[in-house]
């Protein structure tokens, strides 16, 4: 009997969608690397060498019209005037990003390392009194979602009496972002504006260690500095949450259906930065993103032209056999396979990958250290909306023990 394999497709995901994109992923590898998507006229990589290749070469695959599927993305989010950071190509995005490294450095990092550490082991005080009996309890509301709020709160340079209001912002854009209804959160969007507006006149006045207060000393000739300087504050806030929910949350889902990986991490403290790793390649929070091409690309006897936006699709790249191995699709923490793509690659590398990691490093470290024995139901986990990260919205966490 002769089974016919069903064509390779690709279908955006969103919400429950999101559960299981892999098979989808590897008949793309398999049968079509250049896709087309006739709905949207657009095309997709889905292989780690051809997706690696592109982000290697912006001059190609250019983010400066936007990072999305639809064109002309960027004059309907209202940024085409003066782009964020993710969105400009080579030599203007290296300019700006070497003006931003000092923020992102591993001195600058590690600073905040107590402050994390601290506001982890309050936030498993709080699952502690709020589960006495072992009732489960949504690990995202009570950790995954506040700690990356607070840790880009912190880099900012919000103030503690205004870290509420921050947060509550922080929660309607992501939430109206992930829904692909950027309206239901004009009100958040005017407030933050408006708050960091403000702020950025009192760090021209009394500079502090943050990194406004960096923007403001090296953009002050620039004209469009107030622009610039929050269009990076609303780029760190939509970019630096749901990506790190994901990671947290694909962490412990891991941690909870290979016992193994917690037995090594117990016997070997230090393999919890591989073991991110590995999460980062298995989750790859950020499943996609679009370039455009200046060029035509050919490919597996495709050609896409010029114009024409093309998905990179990092969640698929980072499973492909072809780069990580038969097991690619599990955790594997003595890998010597390719760098992973969870962060980008190149120009545009995450400026808050370190940032990511220092996260994940301390949640993972003090919850084993606090529930060794907790367990997450990722079945009855829920995910969130929105076709470009891979997070779930909720997820029911156990003590244990």
């Amino acid at each position: 009997m002769t089974i016919v394999q069903p064509p390779a497709r690709f279908l955006p995901r969103g919400a429950e969608s999101w559960r299981d994109p892999y098979a989808m992923y590897a008949a793309l590898r398999d049968h079509d690397p250049l896709h087309h998507v006739e709905d949207g006229d657009y095309w997709v990589l889905s292989r780690y060498d051809d997706v690696l290749d592109a982000l290697r070469r912006p001059e190609v695959f250019s983010s400066g019209q936007g990072l999305t599927v639809v064109q002309d993305d960027m004059a309907a989010a209202g940024v085409d005037i003066a782009p964020p950071l993710v969105m400009l190509d080579p030599p203007e995005h290296t300019e700006f990003r070497g003006l931003l490294t000092k923020g992102f450095t591993p001195r600058r990092v590690e600073s905040v390392a107590d402050a994390v550490r601290a506001f982890v082991r309050t936030r498993l005080d709080a699952i502690a009194e709020r589960a006495p009996a072992g009732e489960p309890v949504d690990i995202v509301a009570e950790l995954m979602r506040p700690l990356p709020c607070f840790v880009v709160a912190h880099y900012l340079g919000v103030d503690e009496a205004d870290r509420r209001r921050f947060a509550a912002w922080t929660q309607s854009i992501v939430q109206a972002g992930a829904n692909g209804h950027a309206l239901d959160a004009q009100e958040a969007v005017a407030g933050l504006f408006a708050y960091f507006a403000e702020l950025i006149e009192r760090r021209r006045a009394h500079p502090a260690d943050d990194t406004v207060s960096d923007l403001v000393r090296v953009l002050a000739d620039d004209p469009q500095a107030v622009i610039r300087i929050l269009g990076f504050a609303f780029t760190m806030i939509a970019g630096g949450n749901d990506t790190t929910i994901g990671l947290l949350t694909t962490a412990t889902q891991l941690l909870t259906e290979q016992a193994g990986l917690r037995t090594r991490i117990a016997s070997d403290p230090d393999s919890i930065g591989p073991f991110i790793e590995e999460a980062l390649r298995l989750s790859s929070p950020v499943q996609g993103l679009a370039r455009t091409l200046t060029e035509d690309l050919t490919l597996n006897g495709r050609t896409a032209l010029a114009g024409r936006k093309v998905l990179l699709l990092y969640g698929s790249a980072n499973r492909d056999p072809r780069a990580f191995g038969p097991h690619a699709h599990e955790a594997d923490l003595d890998r010597t396979t390719p760098q992973h793509l969870a962060f980008g690659y190149g120009p545009h590398h995450c400026l808050g990958a370190a940032a990511a990691r220092l996260q994940g490093r301390i949640a993972l470290t003090e919850l084993l250290a606090r529930f060794p024995d907790f367990t997450v139901d990722a079945p009855g986990g829920t995910f969130a909306d929105g076709c470009y990260v891979r997070r779930y919205e909720t997820l029911p966490f156990a003590a244990g023990g």
